[in-house]
């Protein structure tokens, strides 16, 4: 799989071979991208973070006078458009949903599907977003969660760069889930732990 010579590619673990990406933009390692996402950076660029994963069909582009940024262990779920945005570490950006020039999007959150974030929307940190125009509908410190969700989706592309497409079935994976999602809530309650 060839890109044009502006394309960084560290280490990531799977890119499906019906992606598109043009333009500037480095993929980090560890991330993933699955099939029909499209990644457009004619000016500016685009960034995607060690360990998250760009669903199928996501479609991500540059904003008039912005990059995209998207931080680590992320997912951006199918059919989702980024458009000129900054998303945090550890977010969960629901399927369909589409996030407009200028909008940034703190750690640990989760952005609804189909949501629409109109340009230049702020969201602060730990937030779940919902509805069209997307509001802030509560407060809840997705660490643990979203950080789950990319490990699933890093062992299915660990998967498929092996050509098994059935990386979640198993006994094997049923461990490692369980093992890593008792991982992540110990190290979140320590991380937490005489913070109220």
């Amino acid at each position: 799989m060839e890109f044009g010579p502006d394309v960084t590619l560290n280490e990531p673990a799977f890119i499906h071979d019906t992606v598109r990406i043009y333009g500037k933009a480095t993929i980090h390692k560890d991330a993933s991208l699955w099939p029909y996402a499209v990644l457009r950076a004619e000016f500016h660029e685009i960034e995607i973070g060690a360990c998250t994963n760009i669903q199928d069909f996501v479609m991500i582009h540059v904003g008039s006078s912005t990059p995209t940024r998207i931080g680590a262990y992320c997912s951006i779920t199918h059919h989702c458009t980024i458009h000129g945005a900054t998303i945090g570490d550890n977010c969960l950006i629901g399927i369909n949903a589409t996030i407009m020039d200028g909008c940034v999007i703190g750690d640990n959150c989760t952005v609804a599907g189909g949501a629409f974030l109109p340009e230049n929307t702020v969201v602060p940190d730990n937030s779940v977003v919902m509805g069209m125009p997307g509001k802030v509908k509560r407060t809840d410190n997705g660490w643990v969660k979203n950080r789950f969700n990319a490990f699933i989706y890093h062992q299915n592309a660990l998967g498929y760069a092996e050509g098994n497409h059935r990386a979640w079935t198993g006994e094997n994976f049923s461990q490692a889930a369980n093992a890593e999602l008792k991982r992540l809530t110990e190290a979140f309650a320590a991380m937490t732990a005489g913070a109220e």
